[in-house]
């Protein structure tokens, strides 16, 4: 197994019986290509092209890319940046599915790329096991956040196991999780409104502790009159926390919101 590259964020996981259950958990379908981002020295490469379906793996790591090229022939190996580029274009027209066990330190960008549209079928990625709690977490629970309303107003999100950090070299300081993350047929949120949307969230979760009422004044600079009148057309009670809203009542109240003050 090669070294691992602190500045590419590289632990590789060599545990075998796991690299099945990640590629098993792709659930990947006739017809579909499979996209591998950050392949690293191949472990999970190999499980994938078991599986029959056409593999794309992108690799930031130059030293790693003559022997995947090598070992994995029918599979098509790109040396490249994956936030960098495109990857609609590399994968072309057809249905596509995306694995990866991803850097932790550009998870939430990677997640973030991977559901814009044109959606994969699925994204399975192993993450940091602290994320996949939150991208998970529902309405309520002491990791919602941001983050959870961001993915969920777009797909469907399942935490399907751990993997613990002895599965890995070099090991990690924190257990990992697989997340699998399905877009909606109808996703809540307008591709137009993502952005702004997230903005708007985001913007409220850093009033955390604050009643949303109060929150909402601070984001918009709005009269209590004008923010009582939003939260009530929205079905919210001016005393609830960010924490407790579902994604579907956080769009509603950024519909109202934005109805009245369009984003800039």
């Amino acid at each position: 197994m090669p070294v691992a590259k602190k500045r590419f964020g590289q632990h590789f996981l060599h545990d075998p019986g796991i690299l099945r259950r990640i590629a098993a958990a792709a659930q990947v379908e006739a017809g579909e290509t499979l996209l591998e981002i950050g392949p690293g020295p191949g472990g999970l490469t190999a499980e994938l092209v078991r599986t029959g379906a056409p593999i794309v793996a992108i690799e930031k790591d130059r030293d790693l890319v003559p022997d995947l090229r090598a070992r994995f022939p029918e599979a098509r190996i790109i040396e490249g940046d994956a936030l960098e580029l495109d990857w609609h274009q590399i994968v072309g027209p057809g249905p596509f599915r995306i694995v990866g066990n991803i850097p932790y330190n550009i998870t939430t960008p990677l997640i973030e790329k991977a559901l814009a549209p044109p959606r994969p079928r699925v994204v399975l990625f192993l993450v940091q096991r602290e994320l996949a709690d939150r991208v998970a977490a529902p309405p309520g629970s002491g990791t919602y956040g941001a983050l959870s309303v961001g993915v969920q107003v777009v797909a469907g999100v399942e935490r399907l196991f751990t993997v613990p950090a002895g599965a890995f070299k070099p090991r990690p300081k924190v257990d990992s999780a697989v997340l699998r993350m399905t877009p909606l047929a109808k996703p809540l949120v307008d591709d137009r409104e993502r952005a702004p949307f997230r903005q708007f969230v985001v913007g409220l979760f850093s009033f955390r502790r604050k009643q949303l009422g109060r929150g909402l004044r601070e984001l918009t600079g709005q009269s209590p009159p004008a923010v009582a009148g939003w939260l009530g057309e929205a079905g919210i009670d001016e005393t609830a926390r960010p924490e407790t809203i579902d994604p579907a009542r956080f769009l509603k109240l950024f519909r109202v919101v934005h109805r009245d003050l369009p984003p800039r």
